[in-house]
């Protein structure tokens, strides 16, 4: 039964003498091989990000965001090339509460920039699961005019839960942005949380976006985001919201005449605009210019990047030795004998970080 089964003919044979196709297509695949994994040179990245070639600007800003080993070591070595060619732009932190309208309001402001020449880069960060570390990634589909703006260059990135590489990595991809000759770049976040303060650490201007009509308007926010504002942004004042947002303005002006002053010399400002509407979008530009003038004449903005730079050199140090704190196969062979004892209570938190410490240094002095 078997051999006449195998004998019978069937619709789906091929007949003798016709070579089967391949399942794959060669081309493709070489295709894909060399697009997605083949690794260029660090002179060919550096060139091509000068010469504002976006597919190897995004190529390198993936090796900038990888956690292999040699795809950080190629990553430095291309920073460290770019360097000489970036500076050259105004950064900007933009954060807000949920439902505020952020990526509206940027593709509003976003749009005005690039229609007047300027270069625009827009850098998301993304929330992250922290089961999975996978992100959302929506805001090329929620800034779908800036997205198809040859001016405009919008990349998400996922915060992937730290803080210390969300600032480091960010960082690292303004560099590479400003090299390729973008003269402004906008770091957007998730939301009102400690991210924000590591923007903050970053970028030249920090704007808050608000809402007014949802309750207190001071409740919801941290007062030591207020106090890093160098603007709040009342959003959507437009139709029946906008007498709520002139009155919400006049609240965070009194607001901000409690805190102690800037050392920018800098005095926040509190303005409404619809990025709807674009009414009043063009008064927030006016804004940040009037605070680069203002801290380039008195030397505040390059003394602000440079402890900025000290601050993420910093950052790294504690992030790196942590990795390898944690890596060390002594400290993780009694790590769970220390948390044991910690647990039943047979030694205090800080005598068991002691003993890993102890642990971890003794392997250096021996």
């Amino acid at each position: 039964m078997t051999e006449q089964l195998k004998n019978k003919e069937s619709a789906l044979k091929v007949k003798k003498g016709i070579e089967q196709p391949s399942s794959f297509n060669p081309e493709a695949v070489q295709l894909f091989k060399s697009s997605k994994h083949e690794l260029l040179s660090v002179k060919e990245y550096v060139e091509g990000i000068k010469s504002g070639n976006r597919t190897i600007l995004s190529k390198a800003i993936t090796l900038i965001e990888s956690s292999l080993a040699k795809h950080q070591k190629i990553a430095q070595e291309i920073i460290e090339k770019s360097l000489p060619f970036s500076g050259n732009s105004i950064r900007v932190g933009i954060t807000g509460v949920p439902g505020v309208g952020k990526s509206t309001f940027i593709e509003a402001l976003g749009k005005q920039l690039t229609n007047k020449g300027h270069k625009l880069a827009v850098l998301a960060i993304d929330p992250s699961s922290q089961r999975t570390k996978g992100s959302i990634l929506g805001d090329k589909t929620r800034m779908e005019e800036l997205a198809t703006d040859e001016n405009a260059f919008i990349r998400p990135s996922p915060s992937a839960g730290s803080l210390g590489g969300v600032a480091r990595k960010t960082k690292e991809i303004i560099i590479l942005c400003e090299a390729a000759g973008f003269d402004i770049i906008f770091v957007e976040t998730v939301g009102v949380g400690q991210s924000e303060t590591a923007v903050h650490s970053m970028v030249d201007f920090f704007l808050l976006l608000m809402l007014a009509g949802a309750g207190d308007e001071l409740q919801g926010i941290k007062r030591g985001i207020m106090e890093m504002a160098d603007a709040i942004i009342i959003n959507k004042a437009d139709g029946d919201n906008l007498q709520k947002t002139k009155r919400a303005k006049h609240e965070y002006e009194n607001a901000l005449h409690l805190f102690p002053p800037t050392g920018s010399g800098w005095v926040p400002k509190v303005n409404i605009c619809s990025a709807i509407t674009k009414k009043g979008v063009r008064e927030v530009w006016e804004i940040i210019n009037k605070f680069k003038n203002l801290t380039i004449e008195n030397g505040y903005f390059q003394r602000k990047r440079k402890e900025q730079e000290l601050k993420i050199m910093y950052e790294t140090i504690k992030e790196n030795f942590w990795d390898n704190f944690e890596k060390n196969r002594f400290v993780k062979k009694m790590l769970p004998a220390i948390e044991e004892k910690v647990l039943k209570g047979e030694t205090s938190s800080y005598q068991g970080a002691k003993e890993l410490f102890d642990i971890y240094f003794n392997l250096f002095y021996k």
